[in-house]
């Protein structure tokens, strides 16, 4: 009798503690956030700082749920039935690794789902596949546990088919885990069917710091649980005071936010999105990816140009069977240039609050998340509108620049001592190496010589204040020292530029290679002077005689019989790179002026350009180069210019005309011959005298 009822009084107090838990149960649910009352029914709420945390915690509530004798056996339940966590290909990179260590878990227990190949996006999960993979595992004595749904993948916002999802893990017993940005689009009043099937799933992760704006504000695991034993066991409740005030600052954060200002701040994102969304579809050579999710608050385009010569990569999304090392040449080259818009974008339009990321079958691609970073940026409508202009003003440089950049490969590879290198990384029109006479082509080593040539050939390629951007850095596959050529407009002289690489690096190479060689020259000469000089004076001591060496003897010899001796020394001719005798200089006093130096070989072309035009702009392509006040008209400047070109021949006539040197003589027009013959034979009556000292 007394065991029964002590076991009628146990059984009364469960039944008590059961009915204390379900009140608290919707205590909790009514506490959750105002905008998702009345959508997440009955749930329970985990608040935590890291956030994958909520979800590492409903994998332990799902092992336990699943496992009777886990706390009992531990692992060795584990491994005769080895539980299965599936997640989409789109997840979050190291979302699986960090479940594993967290719950102490073998990798062979993640399973990566992939997303669609054939029909639907190419970021959502694929549902046919996940069942054929479930149907594996179950056949192969494992147990499906737990799924990952995207509402907002991390990259470009999509969100998985929930619903469908929802079924088949009702079918198979599986936890439907959701997390994503899409999530907040719950606050609203107007939600799309994918995001509002994610209220069906057992838990859900979110994340209201990052989307409010608000700082050191805890993220929000949301779960559905019956037993409040396990949640204890998993580590989802406390009774640790310290852990319940972890919800302290978001829920005086929501306080003062109010249902409206929450709302406000949700569909001020999702606005900002559709905007720039609406207004890229009217661009060209821009590609949208989240063209179909209408509610997404995640804008991701890129750029891309159809040309008829090109790779299908750049006509329009590569198909997603391509290998990543079968990825042809024209598909670097555009992620190279859409890496490049987007660093200029940031720059630009920093209120935006642009990303630039690589995607495995898209490439690098450029993403608007104002839900993220429009609370903290203050990004507004104009600013989107400003991000529109600033695209629409660099499209024209990027077809260019991909446009001349078969005319630049084809200049390089005709022009003498250039080297074009194939670097598909850079966002120019190309990369260039000169190739000077002791260049190794086949060593991949650094080269002095040639980085002292490219230095120099980039510092003079600078000071021509062109609108091309250069620099210098080694070659992607060497060491060797290249210079990178950068954007370029529609106006730009292809053939020009190249021209004046090459004849600049010559010039650099040949004053350089003339430099070494005086200075040998030189040093040789100084060699020389000292013998010649120590041989002089060991000559001048023969002739003079020992006597006049000794100091008092040598003073009263010198006295009596003075020596003639002449002053001797050397000069040297750094044209003829000789030693010459200074005996000519003392006699005469007159410095020998030697051999004229050859002109130095410039195979600079001077080309006429038109006032305010700068270097590398085709003249007749555009009177861009023109100032807009100038009075002169295109047809008057051409004249100018050709005047100006045949000045400098005039000019030397006229100069030269009223001082003709000896032997020349210039007939003028209108005289009669007489005087001309008279005019021709001066000397006849005045014989010159001859000058000896002038004429040396």
């Amino acid at each position: 009798m007394g065991r029964n009822l002590k076991e009628a009084m146990k059984m009364l107090e469960e039944s008590q503690r059961r009915i204390e838990d379900e009140n608290g149960k919707k205590l909790m649910s009514e506490d959750i956030p105002g905008p998702l009352q009345g959508r997440y029914e009955n749930g329970c709420a985990y608040f935590h700082e890291e956030e994958r945390e909520g979800l590492a915690k409903i994998c332990r509530l799902a092992i336990h749920s699943r496992y009777e004798d886990f706390v009992v056996d531990g692992f060795n339940v584990l491994y005769n039935k080895k539980p299965v966590i599936y997640l989409s290909a789109a997840a979050r990179p190291g979302l699986g690794q960090y479940l594993c260590n967290q719950l102490g878990l073998p990798f062979p227990c993640l399973c990566r789902v992939p997303c669609n190949t054939m029909f639907g996006s190419q970021h959502q999960m694929d549902v046919a596949f996940l069942e054929k993979m479930i149907k594996d595992d179950i056949e192969r004595g494992r147990l499906p546990l737990l799924l990952v749904a995207n509402a907002g993948t991390a990259a470009v916002g999509h969100t998985d088919k929930i619903g469908r999802l929802k079924e088949l893990c009702e079918q198979y017993g599986i936890w439907l885990h959701v997390e994503g940005v899409n999530l907040a689009t719950l606050a609203l009043g107007y939600i799309s069917s994918s995001v509002l099937a994610a209220t069906r799933c057992d838990s859900m992760t979110l994340t209201p710091g990052p989307w409010l704006g608000l700082p050191a504000v805890p993220a929000v695991t949301l779960y559905k649980h019956d037993d409040p034993a396990l949640t204890l066991v998993a580590g989802l409740t406390s009774n640790k005071p310290a852990d319940k005030l972890r919800a302290l600052p978001l829920w005086l954060s929501l306080q003062y936010l109010g249902l409206d200002g929450i709302v406000e701040r949700i569909k001020h994102a999702c606005q900002l999105s559709q905007r720039l969304q609406e207004s890229l579809k009217k661009v060209n050579h821009i590609k949208i990816l989240v063209e179909d999710e209408l509610s997404s608050p995640v804008v991701v385009f890129r750029f891309f140009q159809e040309l008829p010569d090109s790779d299908s990569v750049l006509k329009a999304v590569p198909a997603p069977n391509v290998a990543p090392a079968t990825v042809s040449r024209e598909r670097h080259s555009c992620d190279a240039l859409n890496r490049w818009l987007g660093e200029q974008l940031k720059q630009l339009v920093p209120a935006s609050g642009l990303t630039v990321m690589d995607l495995e079958v898209e490439g690098t691609c450029v993403r608007f998340s104002p839900l993220m970073t429009a609370s903290v940026l203050g990004t507004r409508g104009e600013d989107v509108d400003q991000l529109v202009a600033c695209i629409q003003s660099k499209l024209p440089v990027l077809t260019c620049t991909l446009q001349l950049r078969e005319e630049f490969k084809q200049e390089v590879e005709g022009t003498a001592g250039l080297l074009y290198v194939d670097d598909p990384n850079w966002p120019g029109i190309g990369v260039v190496r000169y190739e000077h006479a002791n260049d190794d082509k086949n060593s991949l080593k650094s080269d002095p010589e040639g980085e002292n040539i490219h230095a120099a050939l980039l510092k003079k390629l600078n000071e021509l204040e062109s609108d091309l951007t250069f620099k210098m850095g080694p070659e992607y596959k060497s060491m060797k020292s290249c210079i990178y050529i950068g954007m370029a407009s529609d106006d730009t002289d292809v053939s020009e530029l190249v021209e004046t690489i090459a004849v600049t690096a010559r010039e650099i190479e040949e004053n350089s290679r003339l430099l070494e060689n005086m200075t040998e020259v030189v040093r040789k000469g100084i060699q020389e002077a000292q013998v010649q000089l120590q041989k002089a004076n060991e000559e001048r001591l023969l002739e003079e005689g020992v006597l006049r060496q000794i100091p008092v003897v040598g003073s009263v010899l010198n006295w009596f019989s003075p020596v003639q001796a002449s002053q001797k020394g050397r000069t040297f001719n750094l044209t003829a790179g000789s030693l010459e005798s200074t005996e000519h200089t003392y006699v005469y006093k007159v410095q020998g002026t030697g051999v004229t130096p050859p002109p130095t070989p410039s195979g600079t072309r001077i080309k006429q350009r038109l006032p305010g035009q700068k270097p590398f702009k085709r003249s007749l392509r555009s009177s861009d180069a023109v100032s807009e006040t100038s009075s002169v008209s295109h047809i008057e400047d051409l004249e100018k210019m050709e005047h100006l070109s045949g000045g400098p021949a005039q000019n030397t006539q006229e100069t030269h005309g009223p001082e003709q040197p000896p032997g020349d003589s210039i007939q003028p027009t209108g005289q009669p011959e007489a005087l001309q013959d008279g005019a021709q034979h001066p000397e006849d009556d005045h014989p010159q005298v001859e000058e000896p000292e002038s004429l040396r």
